[in-house]
């Protein structure tokens, strides 16, 4: 009787942790006046987790480059306008490699080769009129060459090539622009 109880437990584990890491087919993220589309994640190029569960990983990759552009966004944008992204691909800095040791855990590795890419189209919304929009592939050939923060952060790379898409695209496009 213990081991029917026991073999039971174990076949209904694995289904509750798969249960749990399916994510929805096109997620979105909100923070502020920003909102991201996430199109096909299971299609993106790399956002591979290399130890936690992948749909809280994939998460916190959204959530994390959706509050770095509504930071952004937040400085420039005036009350009533909203910034849409739809993103179509993402490649994360670095390539997942499996350890062969006790961890159960792969790691990331960090070359020039892996550098890290986002396709998105977006659309700046006021009222119902679009003001701005258009579609980016971004990529930074140079991520590993740069000044790095002290303070070491999860996608920091990603983060990194949308501010600076922002800064150099978008954010010129609205000077003269009230501010918020």
């Amino acid at each position: 009787m213990k081991i029917n109880a026991i073999f039971l437990a174990a076949m209904l584990l694995p289904g509750t942790v798969l249960a749990d890491n399916k994510q929805a087919p096109n997620p979105v993220t909100e923070a502020g006046a920003v909102k991201i589309t996430w199109q096909s994640p299971d299609k993106y190029t790399d956002i591979k987790s290399s130890g936690e569960l992948q749909s809280r990983y994939e998460q916190r990759a959204f959530e994390s480059m959706t509050k770095q552009l509504n930071k952004l966004a937040d400085k420039v944008l005036t009350n009533g306008e909203k910034l849409e992204l739809t993103v179509t691909n993402v490649d994360l800095a670095g390539d997942v490699r499996p350890t062969f040791g006790a961890g159960s855990n792969d790691i990331r590795v960090l070359k020039d080769i892996y550098p890290p890419r986002i396709a998105f189209s977006y659309r700046l919304i006021k009222g119902h009129a679009v003001v701005l929009s258009g579609e980016e592939k971004l990529k930074d050939m140079n991520y590993l060459g740069g000044i790095r923060p002290l303070r070491q952060e999860s996608f920091m790379y990603e983060n990194q090539m949308l501010k600076q898409w922002f800064n150099r695209t978008f954010a010129p496009q609205l000077e003269g622009h009230p501010p918020k």
